[in-house]
């Protein structure tokens, strides 16, 4: 085709809806857009256009936000794999007892109770791993065996207590035998659950005031020493 005839089918194809793109797919040619803008600004676009853009517009929105979002995962990815061998070498300081005893009276000091006069120590976390570590780190330290440690969850109203029982048992080790009855929080009556993932607080008790005496001493002797 000449050029005449070029912006003869392109000006057909506008009134009809195309977009310059799909004009170009179209007619398999790669126009300057200033052109095709000069020999379409006389036509007339239908009625459904608009739509037709804004709806356009919204998916290629989505696509972008996908791209971005893939992007900013492999970044993260990426940015926590530096920092894991950047902090690998503080696993062998993980050998040294007194460095866990250190790490375990810091767990304490932040998600430990802090009042006197209750038998022995009470922790209690919704997150799975500080669980872990609390109760791993008892063991390291003060060879305090799970298999004697107590526990009871605080959940929500519209939470199964069974269920939450035997994941935090399967979880810990615990025996469904050490776990204490609990009531839900009366508060979040009416008021469901958003988070599926939340499995309540499981509180670990059943460790002796001496080791919490000791754990309590330890965050005072370094900032004594700071």
């Amino acid at each position: 085709m000449n050029r005449v005839e070029i912006k003869q089918q392109v000006i057909k194809l506008r009134a009809k809806g195309k977009t310059y793109s799909e004009i170009e797919q179209a007619l398999k040619l790669s126009l300057p857009k200033a052109t095709l803008s000069g020999w379409c600004k006389d036509v007339v676009l239908p009625k459904w256009y608009r739509q037709k853009i804004y709806k356009l517009n919204q998916e290629n929105y989505k696509k972008a936000r996908e791209l971005a979002w893939a992007a900013n995962k492999i970044k993260r990815e990426r940015f926590i794999q530096e920092l894991l061998n950047n902090i690998k070498p503080l696993q062998q300081k993980t050998k040294d007892l007194d460095v866990l005893k250190m790490i375990l009276a810091t767990l304490y000091l932040g998600e430990g109770t802090k009042w006197k006069g209750h038998s022995g120590m009470v922790l209690g976390s919704s997150d799975p791993n500080i669980i872990l570590l609390y109760i791993k780190l008892l063991e390291l330290c003060y060879g305090v065996d799970h298999r004697n440690l107590k526990c009871r969850v605080s959940y929500r109203a519209d939470q199964n207590i069974k269920s939450l029982e035997k994941y935090w048992s399967v979880l810990t080790g615990i025996p469904l035998r050490n776990f204490y009855k609990t009531k839900f929080d009366p508060r979040t009556i009416g008021k469901p659950t958003k988070n599926k993932e939340y499995k309540g607080v499981c509180v670990i008790m059943g460790v002796g005031s001496h080791i919490q005496l000791e754990l309590e001493a330890i965050p005072k002797l370094i900032l004594a020493g700071l």
